[in-house]
């Protein structure tokens, strides 16, 4: 038998609204409290967001770290501090990789539980909102809660619909949650995000008036005065806005293979026009400090990550064969640099190389962030660890409608003039491992097409539950005991 019990660890941020991007964890208060003013509401699901955005989940480890590492992304020595070259070789049963995805497990549940206190009281309160604030906040916690759900069903269960899943809790309650099928986690995904969507309908960010740009431009990122004086409604893109859950609308259908509304979402984004690609001028900055690496006006959502900025630099990507990095020849090849790919600006601003005693290494850069935002010279956005991208929009199009066209739309943004040729389930693999490096996004795609996965000397990996399924966690854990 295998069952969960919601986590009841309610650790949320209580400080200024207005100050939420800086938001630190101050206090722990009764539900009853945080639940009685619209300003308790908006507290707790701020609290989620930074919850997410924590070292073991959104703000390395789901991003940067376990996905990328089983993709085959990184070259890792035994000197790598996370200890990381275990993973790389799926050895499941190393204590660091247990310790890693049991605490991946455990914190997006706990996320969960949070989202779905907050659900149990929203409907009760309702009289306490003013505006539209009843609707983007319940329609933000339930698209988390199905953003959520969905990441672990694609790491600790198979694709095939009929098989085991995991369980999809809907309630905050000491109540035990039972298995789902692959199939029902998809369908109430699907149902969590539909009403999200339609509760988003009346989202700031659809209104003409909101331009998407840099925070440091005077756009309605920050000038927000003709669209809502409240700050609570800026930045959208840093969290599940209307947009992003038609995004991942879209993921979750390619997921269970129905091309045809995974489509529909995807033209959605791209027909709205709302997120620009980046200028040229932007992503090549000489200036370093006006660099964007990231491409932040093309992020649907993502995970505010300030404090992350320096770890990347001095800890995780580190300039040395110790730390993690890419061998210069496996970076030529994934980004293709021989034919094609000579003029692909991602390789070129994402990596520097750097001499080694025995081979040429390239040092990720691609997170490299000026992260004094006060300065003159500051950096034009916001630390964001991508969530959901402009591009990934393009590339579910291209394989629900069997047209590259969309797929040579990125590459074109990118500096690869000439179009894709051959198998177009080839070239989105290859496109979507050099769009997505650092993110992880990838092994996802390996796995929902079964695909071996390419790794750095040429050849491949078969494809196999054995590598693409993660093995739950102990009873303790699966079971909710403390």
């Amino acid at each position: 038998m295998r069952l969960i019990i919601t986590t009841l660890i309610l650790a949320l941020t209580f400080t200024s609204c207005k100050k939420w991007l800086d938001i630190q964890p101050e206090s722990e208060i009764s539900d009853e409290v945080l639940y009685s003013t619209q300003e308790g509401f908006q507290e707790a699901l701020i609290g989620v967001y930074t919850k997410c955005s924590q070292e073991g989940l959104y703000g390395r480890e789901l991003t940067v770290g376990t996905p990328e590492v089983l993709a085959q992304n990184y070259t890792l020595s035994d000197n790598d501090k996370y200890y990381y070259l275990k993973t790389s070789k799926y050895i499941y049963t190393d204590a660091d990789f247990i310790s890693r995805k049991d605490n991946i497990w455990q914190g997006l549940y706990n996320a969960i539980a949070n989202c779905n206190l907050l659900l149990s009281n929203v409907d009760k309160k309702r009289k306490l909102f003013t505006g539209n604030n009843y609707a983007l906040i319940k329609g933000e916690a339930l698209a988390l809660r199905a953003y959520l759900h969905f990441d672990l069903l694609r790491l600790f269960a198979p694709v095939t619909t009929t098989a085991t899943g995991i369980p999809y809790v809907t309630k905050y309650s000491k109540d035990i949650t039972p298995m789902s099928t692959v199939g029902a986690v998809l369908d109430s995904a699907i149902a969590d995000l539909s009403k999200a969507k339609e509760l988003l309908s009346i989202d700031p960010i659809i209104r003409k008036s909101y331009i998407v740009g840099y925070p440091t431009e005077k756009d309605s990122t920050l000038n927000t005065e003709e669209i809502d004086p409240s700050l609570f409604l800026q930045n959208r893109r840093h969290r599940l806005n209307y947009y992003a859950v038609c995004g991942t609308l879209a993921r979750v259908y390619l997921y269970k293979n129905d091309k045809a509304n995974a489509l529909s979402n995807a033209l959605e984004v791209i027909n709205s026009n709302k997120f620009p690609w980046t200028n040229n001028s932007d992503f090549l900055a000489v200036d370093d400090d006006k660099k964007d690496r990231i491409l932040y006006k093309e992020l649907l959502f993502g995970w505010y990550v300030p404090a992350m900025a320096n770890k990347y630099k001095n800890e995780f990507f580190l300039t040395s064969t110790s730390g993690i990095h890419l061998s210069e020849n496996a970076g030529q090849s994934i980004y293709e640099t021989g034919g094609a790919g000579a003029d692909d600006l991602r390789y070129k601003e994402w990596f520097v190389s750097s001499s080694g005693s025995t081979s040429n290494t390239l040092n990720i850069t691609k997170y490299l962030h000026n992260t004094d935002n006060t300065a003159a010279n500051a950096n034009l956005h916001y630390m964001m660890a991508p969530a959901i991208r402009l591009s990934e929009m393009y590339y579910i199009a291209a394989e629900c409608s069997n047209n590259a066209a969309y797929l040579n739309t990125v590459r074109t943004h990118r500096g690869i003039g000439s179009p894709v040729s051959g198998d177009l389930i080839t070239a989105l693999l290859k496109e979507g491992r050099k769009e997505w490096y650092g993110e992880g996004q990838i092994f996802y795609m390996y796995k929902r097409l079964n695909h071996d996965i390419a790794n750095q000397n040429g050849g491949s990996i078969p494809a196999s539950d054995k590598i693409f399924v993660l093995p739950l966690p102990n009873d303790e854990i699966l079971y909710g005991g403390r």
